[in-house]
């Protein structure tokens, strides 16, 4: 839901509500949200997961989305991708080295408007101790109270990272040519936060 619309015309109409009463600071509700990624496996298939344990708050900015910001921590050790196995692989020395990294964070730094419903957030991502920035595109898919009294937004985003620049440079040969696992990774973020009391 964008501050306009546009109307038979072509031209713009306000519409309600008005992006400004939705300023303010919001927790992210990880029961209704989701931080997922995709990776090209064996060079055929794509592999999806998504980490089960995370927090984040949100401040909004309606008359001035320059001024919103986010803050993420993802706990390594929830990561599922349906495969135990493969979870634990992920988690081990090869990859996340989770006893020792326990945690993934994203800090905003830098927030602006593309028009319409669509935002672009950029930040410092932090894996295995390496800060490198990242930009995530964002959908705003509006606001509602829920049965509960609770102010909700909701948001959908995406980015894409060379994992090798985080250090997780593991990987095999395949006896066909190519690896294993891509270097490249889609991450996606289905976001419900409720607006702080």
């Amino acid at each position: 839901m964008s501050i306009f619309s546009r109307n038979d015309n072509g031209t713009a109409d306000a519409v309600s509500p008005d992006l400004a009463a939705l300023t303010g600071d919001y927790t992210i509700d990880p029961a209704h949200s989701t931080i997922g990624f995709t990776a090209r496996h064996a060079m055929v298939t794509n592999v999806k997961g998504s980490f089960q344990d995370f927090t984040g708050t949100l401040r909004l900015d309606g008359t001035d989305p320059t001024r919103s910001s986010a803050s993420l921590d993802v706990v390594m050790d929830s990561i599922d991708t349906g495969n135990a196995d493969r979870d634990g692989h992920l988690k081990s020395a090869d990859f996340f080295k989770a006893d020792e990294f326990p945690a993934m964070t994203f800090r905003s730094t830098k927030a602006e408007s593309l028009g319409g419903d669509d935002y672009r957030i950029t930040g410092e991502l932090t894996i295995l101790g390496t800060t490198r920035p990242l930009a995530i595109d964002l959908e705003f898919n509006g606001a509602a109270k829920d049965p509960f009294g609770n102010e909700r937004v909701g948001f959908e985003g995406k980015a894409e990272i060379l994992r090798s620049e985080w250090g997780l440079t593991w990987n095999a040969a395949l006896e066909t040519g190519g690896v294993l696992v891509s270097d490249k990774i889609k991450l996606n973020f289905d976001i419900s936060a409720i607006r702080n009391a």
